[in-house]
């Protein structure tokens, strides 16, 4: 299950008002949530964010991933939106990391009429490119 932090419209209609939760991504918008961390009222002068500091830092910390709204809001508070990690230097010895190489488990099946076509199309490219 991947989480994130998203804003949830609420509020009348044209009267938007958000808030700020830690949700499952498959979920709906404005479906079940896991946590409510804040809200978010944008037509208040100057707008209103009151977010709970360490709620949405303990959710980051665990993996959750901010919405670009809700980033760009937290970045205004001055909340940090990524884990920062140590990054370990190879030692000198140490390969690099081989690529992953994904298998199919089985080949791929091509119909006898796709076989055909494609055979037609390079028989025509051969027959192209003699004749230019």
């Amino acid at each position: 299950m991947s989480v994130v932090i998203r804003l949830m419209r609420a509020g009348a209609k044209k009267r938007p008002f958000f808030r700020m939760v830690a949700a499952d991504s498959r979920r709906q918008r404005d479906g079940r949530f896991l946590e409510i961390l804040g809200h978010y009222n944008p037509l208040s002068q100057p707008y209103e964010l009151v977010v709970h500091k360490d709620k949405v830092e303990t959710w980051i910390s665990k993996g959750a991933q901010p919405s670009e709204q809700v980033a760009s809001l937290l970045r205004s508070l001055g909340i940090p939106t990524q884990v920062v990690r140590p990054v370990a230097s190879p030692a000198a010895g140490d390969k690099p990391a081989a690529k992953r190489v994904v298998k199919r488990a089985k080949p791929r099946v091509v119909s006898p009429r796709k076989q055909r076509a494609r055979a037609a199309r390079k028989a025509g490219k051969k027959q192209a490119v003699k004749a230019g």
